[in-house]
């Protein structure tokens, strides 16, 4: 099995292929994994047809480990680390809130990338930034220069957000937070992967105890103190609406023992509820696509006009960038949360389209090798390929609103 070469990717992405596909076989690390949880405190399990090692076709127990969402997230993530480390170079769009420093809740906070906002380049955060140098100095980012150019991007005519966050071409976005609200852009996902559990078994439990060193017991009255913390003194409690001192108890303010126990009390319905016991599984496995079917669908004119062989040289960018995501993030492994470590060797990658596959062998520094040869031919036909991020800062408003939200949140907190 040969290296992929440019060559060949860009001759799949040209219509050789439909898509390529990596499916990656995983056993958990340990008896038992946590899937996620969802509303109600629900996993999400479902019935799923498989073909079994004679070709047969069966019906088994699955529950999803990890989301499209939740895996483009991963994708993302391990595309900016690598950018971070220096490995792999590509437009970034930045809105740095520690600016100076002089204000240590926006220091905190810290610089955000479209690898890291929900939305991508589309994202409230980006809206409601302006540009930090010249020529568009204070000016709203949406409002003038490249943010501008974003307002009237769609699928034939994508060269801006190719400009500005090639990513966002394939994890996908919908610009609902711009002037044209829900009329926005959208652009589907091409890049797809999620993790399933396999012939899962669902009947687990989870006990849950604490045993406290200090042995404190909840029979001493305590007060909520005013502004934040407790007392023993009632003149300094907090009062309730009738005048009297609020009490608490010790295991209110986190003291004391939790009596070991397989239910406890769900917040919303106020029931006593089994708690979340995990699975057991036969295996589990990632299943990642990105479809050359749907990259094709992109157009990216230049000075207005769209010629086939710039067209090309932007797809093929964007296909080496989607598979640097999946190398990337091989290396970072699979543990997708406390208690749900996964472990496999990657799959074999192959191009698939017309019933027919080819593999071939993709490492992540020679992903990121094809992405510099992909972007360099995408600059000799003309199309934007900054290198160098582009940082905005916060409007005043989005400022102030972070660090008052921030603030109350704190007092809320000492208050409770």
């Amino acid at each position: 099995m040969e290296a992929l070469t440019l060559d060949e990717l860009t001759m799949a992405v040209k219509g050789d292929y439909t898509a390529i596909r990596r499916v990656t076989r995983l056993d958990a690390l340990g008896e038992k994994v946590f899937p996620p949880t969802y509303e109600g405190g629900e996993y999400a399990e479902e019935q799923r047809q498989v073909r079994n090692e004679k070709g047969a076709v069966q019906t088994v127990e699955t529950v999803l480990l990890d989301s499209v969402q939740s895996q483009a997230n991963r994708l993302e993530l391990a595309l900016l680390r690598a950018y971070r480390g220096g490995r792999l170079k590509m437009p970034m769009l930045v809105v740095d809130f520690a600016t100076d420093g002089s204000d240590a809740t926006l220091a905190e906070v810290g610089p955000i990338t479209a690898l890291e906002a929900p939305h991508r380049m589309c994202d409230a955060i980006f809206r409601d930034a302006t540009y930090r140098d010249a020529p568009y100095k204070d000016q709203p980012f949406r409002a003038t220069g490249p943010g501008e150019k974003l307002n009237s991007a769609k699928a034939t005519a994508a060269t801006s957000v190719f400009e500005l966050c090639p990513t966002a071409l394939i994890f996908g976005f919908w610009d609902s937070a711009g002037p044209r609200g829900g009329l926005g852009a959208k652009v589907q996902r091409a890049l797809v992967s999620e993790i399933v559990g396999y012939q899962a078994s669902k009947d687990g439990k989870r006990p849950a105890s604490r045993i406290d060193p200090l042995q404190i017991e909840n029979n001493v009255e305590i007060y909520a103190k005013q502004g934040g913390g407790w007392t023993f003194d009632p003149t300094q409690a907090r009062t309730d609406p009738a005048g009297q001192a609020v009490t608490l108890r010790p295991s209110e303010i986190n003291h004391g023992n939790v009596t070991p126990s397989l239910r406890h009390e769900d917040k919303a319905t106020k029931k006593s509820v089994l708690n979340h016991g995990g699975v057991t599984l036969a295996y589990a496995e990632q299943q990642t696509v990105l479809s050359l079917a749907a990259l094709r669908r992109l157009r990216f004119p230049v000075n207005k006009a769209t010629r086939v062989e710039i067209d090309l040289a932007a797809r093929t960018v964007l296909a080496a960038l989607g598979l640097a995501a999946i190398c990337f993030l091989d290396e970072d492994g699979y543990d997708l949360r406390s208690r749900c470590l996964l472990d496999g060797k990657p799959g074999v990658s192959q191009f698939v389209g017309r019933g027919a596959t080819r593999d071939f062998e993709l490492e992540a520094d020679a992903a990121a090798d094809l992405v510099a040869k992909a972007a360099a031919k995408a600059k000799g036909v003309g199309l934007p390929w900054p290198e160098e991020a582009l940082v905005l800062q916060p409007s005043p408003d989005l400022s102030h609103l972070v660090v008052e939200s921030r603030r109350r949140s704190m007092a809320a907190a000492a208050g409770g």
